[in-house]
């Protein structure tokens, strides 16, 4: 059985990790925040074709795969998209449901998988979703995945605080299960992240980051 993330909960709302010391979402508006690192950082929804597949390091709250859902569902895109997340502390499931309860917007979505959570179902198809969580230490499930994603996003705790999850073995492992022309973005700036990145083979950039952010990361894997 594996563990669940230990949090605390800031104003009743936004939760937070004990194990990290970091909220899972921004304080500002955890919303708007993942449109602009995640999706806006990856090109999407420009970039949804058929069969596209978005893969994740840190699966937290679920607010990232609400929101790609979001965007999949209104692009009109073909199918059911791909999703695949790598977390080692999944939440428990009240948490989870509790958290996705902070973005109204979101809640008919949210209400669609609810019952895939409270089933601790960690994978799962529906007409417009192919979801999978794989949970353990990514540096273990992500090297032995078979899976090759079109965008990453790359949502662990800072890096001073979960330094495990952008380790440069780690990232490099992320670019070889990335599409040649895939991408990655993180709400990171930092210069180890960065370097690490472009080692792994992405073209990195550091772009303005959102709210009191002052920058972000995004990356492309260089066509051969």
């Amino acid at each position: 059985m594996h563990k669940h993330a230990e949090l605390d909960w800031r104003d009743g709302r936004v939760p937070v990790s004990t194990r990290f010391d970091d909220p899972y979402f921004s304080l500002d508006d955890g919303l708007s925040e993942t449109r602009h690192v995640f999706l806006a950082g990856n090109g999407l929804p420009e970039r949804f074709t058929p069969g596209f597949h978005i893969a994740e390091l840190g699966f937290g709250t679920g607010l990232n795969l609400l929101a790609a859902l979001e965007a999949w569902r209104a692009s009109g895109t073909a199918g059911p998209l791909r999703f695949t997340t790598f977390e080692a502390f999944p939440m428990a499931p009240e948490d989870m449901i509790r958290a996705q309860g902070a973005f109204p917007e979101l809640a008919e979505i949210a209400a669609t998988l609810e019952p895939m959570w409270r089933d601790g179902r960690t994978s799962f198809e529906t007409d417009e979703l192919i979801f999978e969580m794989r949970v353990g230490d990514a540096r273990i499930t992500l090297p032995a995945w078979d899976g090759t994603a079109d965008a990453w996003f790359l949502d662990g705790f800072s890096p001073a605080k979960n330094p495990e999850l952008w380790e440069p073995a780690l990232l490099a492992s992320v670019a070889e299960h990335t599409a040649p022309g895939g991408t990655a973005a993180t709400y990171s700036a930092a210069g180890d992240v960065r370097r690490a990145l472009a080692a792994a083979g992405f073209a990195v950039s550091r772009v303005p980051g959102y709210g009191r952010k002052r920058h972000m990361s995004v990356a492309r894997k260089e066509i051969p």
